[in-house]
């Protein structure tokens, strides 16, 4: 069984956003939004080509973090107001994708995003209004949050970091997945960007919410993301080797969409609630060990395992360990392997309050997993992954 509705146009291919004009755009004065960094701006100029070919007027938000915050998507959605915008362009990351559905949200709702988000300290209102429009055009390979309902938000005077959405309306419209646009992600970040689409598919395969078309999707997505990485990863020039991974990153967004992650994903939000400089895929990339080794040892899905160690390149595993083994060489051969949570502040006596925030702000997640944790099971994980 599995309910599948993914109405995003992707505009897939090196080269692609110089066709963005011809497709029909959702309005005519566009608000685009960009990262507080550099960048966003680097294509920029490209963009705003594309828009002037369309007759379509905009303007600049430049205020997003690698973890948008709350008070973030609260301002974005004032300037959005202030300059009569009927539609939003997310350009970036995972994290400015994320913040442009939430800022199209509450451009047509008054009150505080917090009012309509359904778990942790939020409130739950339902919303009066539809959100705008959102176009989607990635510059990385990590979240395929350009195909998914969802946003991932932070409000650091709670620590609480919540997925919000979910709804139909919520979908970006379009999304340009163009991978010469991501051919200058530094090597860390297209590592921890690539691990993150990785353990969506990961995570998806092994869930209680997996179906065929899932599975399809997954299998396909670890193939591609597994067998190319590294090369992006060394040689980040590789437009083939970025493309393999893009393709692999969209499809995760898809495993999103018609399936569901695990508490993985809960955990590592929790971890980056606390530490917000912690890098969401380095978080990930941290746990990833210790947290699949637990699922292991409980003997759920053996061959589910299997079948992702031979899509990693193992092809004659036999046992569900192989995944972990195929895992750790991915991670040396990404240069990834040594990351250490002591190296971002964390202490081992965080582990309990981290596990509790987990369950409570992403708990939903939770009851994927197909043996379900305690909060002492996730802390004994946090202790096998700690260095």
């Amino acid at each position: 069984m599995f309910n599948a509705y993914t109405p995003t146009r992707v505009l897939f291919g090196a080269g692609q956003l110089a066709n963005l004009h011809e497709q029909t755009l959702p309005g005519s004065r566009a608000m685009v939004v960009i990262s507080n960094g550099k960048s966003g701006r680097t294509v920029l100029p490209q963009l705003q080509e594309q828009l002037n070919l369309a007759n379509t007027e905009s303007t600049v938000f430049d205020k997003i973090q690698p973890n948008p915050l709350k008070q973030t998507v609260m301002d974005g959605a004032a300037f959005c107001r202030d300059n009569d915008c009927d539609f939003i362009i997310a350009l970036g990351g995972g994290s400015v994708m994320d913040a442009s559905k939430i800022i199209a949200m509450m451009a047509t709702n008054d009150g505080d995003l917090w009012d309509y988000v359904n778990s942790g300290t939020g409130k739950g209102v339902p919303r009066q209004n539809k959100a705008l429009p959102v176009v989607a055009i990635t510059t990385t390979a990590g979240t395929g949050s350009e195909v998914d309902p969802w946003g991932v938000i932070s409000n650091p005077e709670t620590h609480e970091k919540i997925g919000i959405g979910g709804s139909d309306d919520l979908f970006p419209v379009l999304a340009v997945v163009d991978a010469e646009l991501m051919l200058t992600v530094p090597p860390n970040f297209t590592a921890y960007q690539g691990f993150d689409a990785l353990f969506h598919s990961v995570e998806g395969y092994i869930s209680l919410a997996a179906n065929p078309l899932s599975d399809m999707y997954a299998l396909t997505a670890i193939k591609n993301i597994s067998s190319n990485l590294a090369e992006t990863v060394t040689n980040g020039a590789n437009i083939e080797a970025r493309e393999a991974v893009a393709f692999g990153n969209t499809l995760s967004g898809y495993v999103m969409v018609v399936g569901c992650t695990t508490s993985e994903h809960s955990l590592e939000h929790a971890m980056s609630a606390y530490h917000p400089e912690l890098p969401h895929g380095a978080g990930l990339i941290m746990i990833s060990k210790a947290y699949f080794t637990h699922f292991i040892k409980a003997g759920v899905c053996d061959e589910r395992f299997v079948a992702m160690a031979r899509a990693m390149g193992y092809t004659a595993a036999k046992e569900p360990m192989d995944f972990i083994a195929a895992l750790d060489k991915m991670q040396q051969d990404c240069g990834v392997a040594d990351l250490k949570m002591s190296e971002y502040g964390f202490e081992i006596e965080e582990f309990w309050m981290l596990a509790k925030n987990a369950r409570a702000t992403m708990g939903g997640l939770f009851a994927a997993d197909r043996v379900q944790l305690n909060d002492a099971d996730c802390v004994d994980i946090f202790k096998a992954a700690y260095r």
